[in-house]
C-alpha cells in the first residue's frame, strides 16, 4: 500500500486540490440550495471515487495490499451516483448519505494509514484525515435536522482541512518516492 501510495501521490494532489475547491464553493454560495449542494457533493465524491480506483490500476506489484483503496473508491462513486440519480434528495436525506460517506471513507484511510505506518511512518496526515472523516460522519449522525445552510458550512469547512491534509500527504509522498525510487522496487524504507 505505501508504495501504491508513493507511486500514486498526484492523485492525493489532485483530491486534496478538489477537496479545496469544494470547500470554497460551499463558501461563495452560503444560501447555496439544496439540489445544487447535492450535485456539488455528488460530483466531489465521484472524483473521489475515481481517482482512489486510478490509485489501484496504476499499482506495479500486484501482491499490494489495494483493498482498501479499491473500497474507498467504491463507496465515493456510489455516494457521488446516489445523489445524481436521486437528485430530488433531501436535506435529512442528503445528511445521512454523506455520513455514511464519511464514516466509511474515514474507516479506510485509517486502514491505509496503518498499513503505511508499517511500511514509511509519517502516516498521521492520512489518520487526521480518516479521523476528521469519522467525526463528520458522527456529528451528521447526531444532529440530522441540520438547515441546509449548516449542511454546505460544515462540508464546507471538511473539505478544505481533508484538502488540505491530502495536498500535504501526497506532495509528501512525492518527496519520498523520488527520494526512494518507490518505481524501482528495490527501495529503502526511511527511518522512523
Amino acid at each position: 500500500m505505501p508504495f501504491l501510495l508513493a507511486r500514486n501521490w498526484w492523485t492525493l494532489v489532485i483530491r486534496g486540490l478538489v477537496a479545496i475547491l469544494f470547500g470554497i464553493l460551499t463558501f461563495i454560495w452560503p444560501a447555496i440550495t439544496v439540489a445544487v449542494l447535492v450535485l456539488l457533493f455528488g460530483a466531489y465524491a465521484l472524483v473521489d471515487g475515481i481517482f482512489n480506483l486510478i490509485g489501484v490500476f496504476h499499482r506495479s506489484n500486484p501482491n499490494e495490499r489495494w483493498w482498501a483503496l479499491l473500497l474507498e473508491g467504491i463507496v465515493g462513486i456510489g455516494a457521488g451516483l446516489v445523489t445524481f440519480f436521486w437528485p430530488a434528495i433531501t436535506a435529512l436525506a442528503l445528511v445521512y448519505v454523506i455520513a455514511a460517506w464519511a464514516l466509511l471513507t474515514g474507516i479506510f484511510e485509517l486502514v491505509a494509514a496503518f498499513r503505511l505506518r508499517q511500511e514509511l511512518g509519517g502516516e498521521l496526515l492520512l489518520i487526521f484525515g480518516g479521523i476528521l472523516s469519522i467525526i463528520l460522519a458522527i456529528v451528521f449522525a447526531a444532529v440530522p435536522v441540520l438547515g441546509a445552510f449548516s449542511i454546505a458550512f460544515a462540508i464546507g469547512i471538511y473539505a478544505v482541512i481533508f484538502g488540505v491534509l491530502m495536498l500535504s500527504l501526497g506532495f509528501r509522498l512525492r518527496s519520498w518516492e523520488h527520494r526512494f525510487g518507490a518505481g524501482t522496487g528495490a527501495m529503502p524504507l526511511p527511518a522512523r
